[in-house]
C-alpha cells in the first residue's frame, strides 16, 4: 500500500491539482490573447460547439506534467528527452489554436517531437509476436563516435518508435477529441491502465518511473476534466490532444513495450481514426483535413447528447483496459480484430440512420 501511494497517488493527486488550479488561469489570459475558437469565424463542418470557447487546454497540462516530472523523478536524459518533445508539442499546439497551422507543417513538427525521446534513448528494442516468440527490432545498429563517447542507433527500433509516438498523438487528436469531456476521460482511464499493467510487476525498480509517469499523466488530464465536461469552459486544443497520445506512446514504450495492450484500451478511437482515413482518401480528399465523419460526429446526428457520447466512449475505453489488463497478446489481435468489426458496422448503421447523408 505504500509503495502504491508513492508511486501512483501522491503523483496522481499533485499532478491534478496543479492542472485544475492552473487552468482557469490560462482561461483568462486565452481570452486576452485572442486564443478562442468562435463557430461565427471558425466555419469549419467538424465545428459542434456553439459559442465562443477559449483554447490552449494543453498549457495547463503541460504545467502539471512539467512540475511534477521535476518532483517526482529523477532528471534524467529519458526526462529529459520527454519533457523537450512535450514542450513543442504544446507550443506549436498553442500556435495552432492561435493560428490555425497548416496540418501538413503540424505533422512535421510532430515528428521533430517524437524524435526528442528516440534522441534521449526510448525507443523499442522488440514486439510480442502474436503467434508466439517476440520480434527482435534491435538490429541493425549504427556505431559512431561523437565527442569521444560511442553512441548506437538502433535503426528499425528507432523508426519504429518515431512512427508509433508520432502515429498515435495523430490517432489521439483525431479519434478521441471530439466532444466536451471525451478526450480527458479517454486519456485518464488509458493512463491508469497503463500504471495498473506495471504495478503487476512493481517489484521491478525499473517499472517504478512508468507508474509514476502513468499517474502523473493520469492526474493531469483528471485535473483538466472538470473545465473540460459539458459545457467545456475550454478545449484542449491540438497541444493538449497530441500530448496526451505522445505520453501514452511513450509510456507504453517504457512500460516493457505495452504497445499492443494500448491499441486495446485506444482500440474506438484508434478504429475510427483508420476508417476515417480510408473513407477521405477512397472520397480524393486530404486524410489529414478534418471534417464532420468521426464516429462521435455520427453519434450526435444520431441524436445523442455531447454528455452521452462522451459517457459512451470512457464505458467502452474503460471495458477495453479491463480487457487489455487480462488478454495475452493472440487475444489482443483478436480482440482488434473485433473492435474493427464492430466499429466498423456502427460507422455503417448510423450513417444510414442519420438524416444528415452529406457524407458516406
Amino acid at each position: 500500500m505504500e509503495t502504491l501511494r508513492n508511486l501512483f497517488l501522491l503523483p496522481w493527486l499533485a499532478s491534478a491539482i496543479i492542472a485544475f488550479a492552473a487552468t482557469p488561469i490560462v482561461i483568462k489570459f486565452a481570452g486576452k490573447f485572442g486564443i478562442i475558437d468562435d463557430p461565427k469565424k471558425n466555419k469549419h463542418p467538424k465545428v459542434i460547439h456553439t459559442y465562443p470557447i477559449p483554447r490552449g487546454g494543453g498549457i495547463p497540462i503541460f504545467l502539471a506534467i512539467l512540475s511534477c516530472i521535476l518532483i517526482f523523478l529523477p532528471l534524467d536524459k529519458h526526462a529529459v528527452g520527454i519533457l523537450i518533445g512535450a514542450a513543442i508539442l504544446v507550443v506549436m499546439g498553442t500556435l495552432d489554436d492561435k493560428y490555425n497551422l497548416n496540418p501538413y507543417l503540424r505533422l512535421a513538427l510532430g515528428f521533430v517531437a517524437a524524435a526528442a525521446p528516440i534522441a534521449a534513448g526510448i525507443g523499442i528494442a522488440f514486439v510480442s509476436n502474436p503467434f508466439g516468440g517476440i520480434i527482435d527490432l534491435s538490429h541493425p545498429q549504427l556505431t559512431f563516435s561523437l565527442f569521444g563517447n560511442i553512441h548506437n542507433i538502433w535503426v528499425v527500433s528507432d523508426i519504429f518508435a518515431l512512427i508509433w509516438i508520432t502515429f498515435l498523438m495523430n490517432i489521439v487528436n483525431m479519434g478521441a477529441k471530439g466532444v466536451d469531456g471525451q478526450l480527458s476521460g479517454v486519456t485518464v482511464i488509458a493512463a491508469l491502465t497503463i500504471a495498473l499493467l506495471s504495478l503487476k510487476y512493481s517489484a521491478d525498480i525499473a517499472q517504478w518511473p512508468v507508474i509514476i509517469l502513468a499517474g502523473i499523466t493520469a492526474g493531469a488530464y483528471l485535473g483538466f476534466l472538470p473545465w473540460h465536461i459539458f459545457p467545456q469552459k475550454i478545449m484542449p486544443g491540438y497541444g493538449g490532444s497530441t500530448l496526451a497520445g505522445y505520453l501514452l506512446a511513450i509510456l507504453s514504450i517504457l512500460s516493457t513495450t505495452k504497445v499492443g495492450a494500448l491499441m486495446v484500451v485506444l482500440g474506438v478511437p484508434l478504429i475510427d481514426t483508420g476508417y476515417t482515413i480510408v473513407r477521405r482518401i477512397m472520397n480524393g480528399k486530404s486524410p489529414v483535413w478534418g471534417d464532420r465523419g468521426h464516429l462521435h460526429h455520427r453519434l450526435l446526428d444520431a441524436g445523442f447528447s455531447k454528455t452521452q457520447v462522451a459517457a459512451l466512449y470512457w464505458g467502452m475505453t474503460a471495458i477495453l483496459g479491463v480487457l487489455a489488463l487480462n488478454l495475452n497478446t493472440k487475444t489482443k489481435l483478436y480482440t482488434m480484430i473485433g473492435i474493427a468489426f464492430g466499429i466498423g458496422g456502427l460507422i455503417l448503421w448510423l450513417t444510414y440512420q442519420s438524416k444528415d447523408k452529406k457524407i458516406i
